[in-house]
């Protein structure tokens, strides 16, 4: 094998190491789930995100000449691919390492089983054909290791039991939902703070590996309170974290169409977030948000525990919040029970987030937090940060609700920007790319998200292609000038834009925001 060939065959086996880790952040954000993988990478990825150029290497093949050229490109590749900055990088857990190695030793293989029965010759095929077929690799090194990644699971979640089961006293509160879960866990944790040292699942670990992994990490015999954040994306999720931590009571902040791809219908939807009430005991407390007709309307309930009802449009729920009044400070609002009624301010944005204080205080009660702390508390709320949190620079006002990825949110949300006071000659402005996730619903939904927006709005860019269509059609059929709606390739393109429109004044809202495996 002469120079040339070395150098190519050493290119492309670099490269293959490279891409791997960019194959492996696309399945990392699939949640692992080869059919998730498969609708991102065919057939519309399989020659694009650098599976363009190894086809070139392929045909360079047939020239020594050109190796060296490729060897070229190769290292361009490898070095856009080692810059690229991504929204959703690849997160280096103990899994993603376990997959890793074994996709690097499957590849050793099978270029030493090459060079012994083909000689060095066939090496730059080999070579050239394993980095073509990287995503192929981390399937099958995922295959390899799911009897491991199964034990390695079953271990840490009875060692996680053991902890839980151990800690006596300890007061488990689950929270579910379409939406709403973390902003209202987060309230929740801090008004419950006022009387009980309070553990919280962290960040978005609403996954049952991630509640086990709170538990392992960061449970104390010192805990009172444990608030959990439980997550679905199928039916049985929320159950087997309730089987895990006995909650012994639940909030159910709300029941859209989330996820209707894996979930298939509307119904297992419902089931799933209730199978978090349905686990309660005779003794607990289930807090549900009757504004979410998804819940109001669901007649299913297994358990036979106390529940409160609450809401801020629903005049059928048992706890209300009455007379809202928005000013420059916040808002200020009564809190009625039925029994009485309290006054109450916050910093806080929109009608969602008067929902998640709602179901705060009636839990807060349940445990007994004197009414002083608890105002206290919400007085000093602070928004969760993507999820409409409000922020001033250079005389703009930004929205950012970008981790807001739900029909009803976004309604809210363009409600809050329609609202929103600006000078006449100033523009509310949306930055969105849709919802995923939906199925048959999906189209639909950005539709409509498309006329609201021609409804609230005064400029409109739509971000990434996945819901140009259906947002553009339902802008159009909202009424607004097409002048007013910019096409953005992806996030870059529109701030690009943004930046040629903006003026001190204006008020920006950027509504959802698309991990890097949706274009």
């Amino acid at each position: 094998m002469d120079i040339f060939s070395i150098i190519y065959t050493v290119a492309c086996v670099i490269c293959c190491i490279v891409t791997l880790r960019y194959d492996m952040q696309m399945f990392q954000l699939s949640s692992y789930r080869y059919d998730r993988y498969f609708r991102w990478w065919y057939p519309k990825n399989i020659l694009t995100h650098r599976k363009w150029w190894p086809i070139v290497m392929l045909a360079c093949l047939f020239s020594k000449w050109l190796m060296p050229v490729a060897a070229a490109m190769a290292a361009l590749s490898i070095y856009k691919e080692l810059t690229e900055k991504y929204k959703t990088p690849i997160v280096f857990t103990m899994r993603v390492k376990r997959l890793y190695t074994t996709a690097i030793v499957m590849m050793t293989i099978a270029m030493a089983i090459v060079a012994l029965t083909g000689g060095s010759a066939a090496l730059p095929v080999a070579a050239a054909t394993t980095l073509l077929l990287s995503n192929i690799l981390v399937l099958l090194a995922n295959v390899i290791n799911t009897p491991i990644e199964k034990s390695i699971t079953r271990w840490y979640y009875n060692d996680a039991k053991r902890i839980i089961e151990s800690h006596k006293g300890l007061t488990i509160i689950g929270i579910t939902g379409s939406f709403g879960k973390t902003s209202t866990k987060n309230y929740l944790a801090s008004v419950l703070s006022e009387k009980y040292n309070v553990l919280v699942t962290p960040g978005n670990f609403n996954t049952l590996l991630g509640v086990v992994r709170t538990i392992r990490e960061q449970l104390r015999p010192y805990h009172q309170v444990f608030i959990v954040e439980m997550g679905a994306k199928q039916p049985n999720d929320i159950k087997e974290i309730c089987d895990l931590v006995h909650p012994q009571i639940g909030i159910l902040t709300a029941v859209g169409e989330m996820h209707l791809e894996t979930f298939k219908s509307f119904e297992n939807i419902q089931k799933t977030k209730f199978e978090l009430i349905d686990s309660l005991p005779q003794n607990g407390l289930a807090v549900l948000n009757y504004d979410s007709a998804g819940i109001s309307s669901y007649k299913n309930i297994k358990s036979n525990c106390e529940i409160l009802t609450y809401g801020v449009e629903n005049s059928a729920a048992m706890l209300k919040a009455k007379n809202i009044e928005y000013g420059a400070s916040g808002v200020g609002f009564t809190y009625s029970d039925g029994n009485g009624e309290e006054q109450y301010t916050s910093r806080l944005l929109g009608s969602g987030n008067l929902l998640n204080i709602l179901a705060s205080i009636a839990v807060a009660n349940r445990l007994q937090v004197p009414v002083s702390k608890q105002k206290a508390s919400i007085s000093r709320l602070q928004p969760v940060e993507h999820r409409l949190s409000l922020r001033r620079a250079n005389g703009i006002s930004v929205l950012d609700d970008a981790y807001n990825s739900n029909p009803t949110g976004a309604a809210m949300a363009i409600d809050v920007l329609k609202g929103f006071a600006v000078g006449s000659d100033n523009k509310r402005i949306i930055i969105t790319p849709g919802f995923v996730e939906m199925g048959a619903r999906q189209f639909e939904a950005n539709k409509q998200l498309g006329r609201l927006i021609a409804q609230g709005c005064d400029y409109a860019i739509v971000v990434n292609e996945t819901n140009r269509q259906a947002i553009k059609s339902g802008i159009e059929e909202g009424g607004m000038n097409e002048n007013k709606v910019y096409l953005a390739a992806n996030l870059t393109d529109a701030h690009a834009h943004l930046a040629t429109i903006l003026k001190a004044g204006d008020v920006v809202l950027y509504e959802n925001d698309l991990p890097d495996n949706f274009k």
